[in-house]
């Protein structure tokens, strides 16, 4: 598809929220909207944070609370101050009429408003997102109205936000879609095993290309060529030394933990006595 306009960065913090959202909304309720947090860099938006708004929509009138929204932009403020409002999101695999109405109120809180789409009657059976921008249309002088242009939307996530997304990802194949937390040492071995299994990949790719079975492919040999030169360079002997340092500053805080819970399951004991 093609898209034009800025590029969107979605956080898969926001999906949870507005699941969320969704699965607690009132049992008359169609859809929910809400508003979408987030930062702006030259044509880049980033959606970092997300909060439902209530509103009640019926075939001929939308009604959304607007005071409510800005109280919990006031909020949102006092607690994160890089964030700003870029746009708002709605529930359905559509936009209507009543959508155009709430784009336009957003308009007038942020410049060129970010409107996204989440399907969760999951149709075709995924959930399908999208973002888009208004524009303006029409003949100058007469009657103006909106199209809503789609625009390149990726998922972004950081260190944490992905370690919880693999967590979540586990529970698809667990027969009660539960799962518990792995202690930090796993963690460290199973982060381990998957670098080692994507290094074989890689080694077998390359060995591939050089023997002719497979073809070269520039991007790859680009980026791989990219990795290598990001690797600092560090002997075998102080590699071991950094890893073993670090292991043993883990495993303090691991014992230093399990002491203090000793320590407090202690006093309490000792209180009730």
């Amino acid at each position: 598809m093609s898209v034009f306009g800025p590029a969107v960065r979605l956080h898969p913090v926001v999906l949870f929220s507005i699941i969320d959202s969704y699965e607690r909304r009132n049992e008359d309720a169609k859809r929910v909207i809400g508003t979408l947090l987030g930062t702006v860099d030259k044509q880049i938006v980033e959606i970092t944070n997300c909060f439902s708004v209530p509103h009640n929509e019926s075939e001929d009138e939308v009604a959304v609370d607007m005071e409510f929204a800005k109280n919990m932009f006031e909020l949102h403020k006092k607690v994160t101050l890089n964030e700003h409002i870029v746009g708002w999101y709605a529930t359905g695999h559509d936009i209507t009429e009543h959508s155009v109405l709430i784009h336009e109120y957003y308009s007038r809180e942020t410049p060129d408003p970010v409107h996204l789409t989440v399907d969760t009657m999951l149709r075709g059976g995924r959930m399908s997102i999208k973002a888009y921008v208004s524009a303006s249309m029409g003949i100058p002088g007469k009657t103006m109205g909106i199209i809503f242009t789609p625009l390149n939307l990726k998922y972004e996530y950081k260190d944490a936000e992905r370690t919880g997304v693999e967590l979540i990802q586990r529970t698809r194949n667990h027969p009660k879609r539960t799962v518990s937390m792995t202690a930090e040492l796993q963690q460290v071995s199973v982060a381990a095993s998957s670098i080692q299994e994507m290094l074989t990949q890689v080694l077998q790719y390359i060995e591939d290309v050089l023997a002719g079975k497979t073809v070269a492919d520039n991007q790859v040999g680009r980026f791989l060529m990219d990795l290598v030169n990001k690797v600092p360079k560090i002997s075998p002997e102080d590699f071991e030394a950094m890893i073993n340092g670090n292991v043993n500053d883990l495993l303090m805080v691991t014992y230093l933990s399990n002491l203090t819970t000793a320590q407090l399951g202690l006093y309490e004991k000792l209180v009730t006595l």
